[in-house]
């Protein structure tokens, strides 16, 4: 309502002391606040006169019109909200037994799901299977070919072996 700091209220204070004089101020302050709590008491009065002579003549229906026409999807919103409450109540789910062709279909479905799982299974053993088979040919061929290729390599003598003597050629000279 009034905004007043400190500053203001300290010179409204000041002014107060030096017109009143420091003997009839906390009178004056004492008056003041009954003043004070009246008007409060007043505004708070008429308020909730307002209050209920709108609710008595529908103001607030009007209210609720005007919030459904400025806010139109909050407003289905809370429709449908309303609604599956409404459908929860009335629905309970320990009371539901399917018919039998609901049951038969479910059956051959679960049915069907079994025998596709079976048939990926099936598949991705035999793919295993048929790659384990590759790579252990793939293998052997390797083994033969550093089989063949060791057998095919002249024998050398290794240079750390000590019975074997140096070339000729290859002494340092002094």
């Amino acid at each position: 309502m009034f905004d007043l700091g400190l500053t203001e209220l300290l010179v409204i204070g000041v002014v107060a002391l030096i017109v009143v004089g420091p003997k009839d101020l906390p009178m004056m302050f004492r008056n003041v606040g009954r003043f004070v709590g009246k008007a409060k008491g007043m505004a708070r009065e008429f308020s909730s006169a307002m209050n209920d002579a709108a609710e008595e003549s529908g103001m607030r229906d009007v209210a609720k019109g005007l919030k459904a026409a400025t806010n139109p999807v909050g407003t289905a919103m809370d429709g449908v909200k309303e609604a599956a409450q409404e459908m929860a109540k009335s629905i309970d789910p320990t009371s539901y037994k399917p018919d039998s062709e609901t049951a038969k279909l479910a059956a051959k479905l679960a049915a069907e799901r079994a025998h596709d799982a079976k048939k990926i299974q099936a598949a991705t053993a035999r793919a295993a299977a048929e790659r384990k088979a590759r790579e252990a040919s793939e293998a052997l061929a390797h083994a033969e070919a550093a089989e063949a290729a060791v057998e095919q390599a002249p024998e050398q003598p290794s240079s750390a072996d000590p019975a074997v003597a140096p070339s000729e050629g290859s002494e340092a000279k002094t």
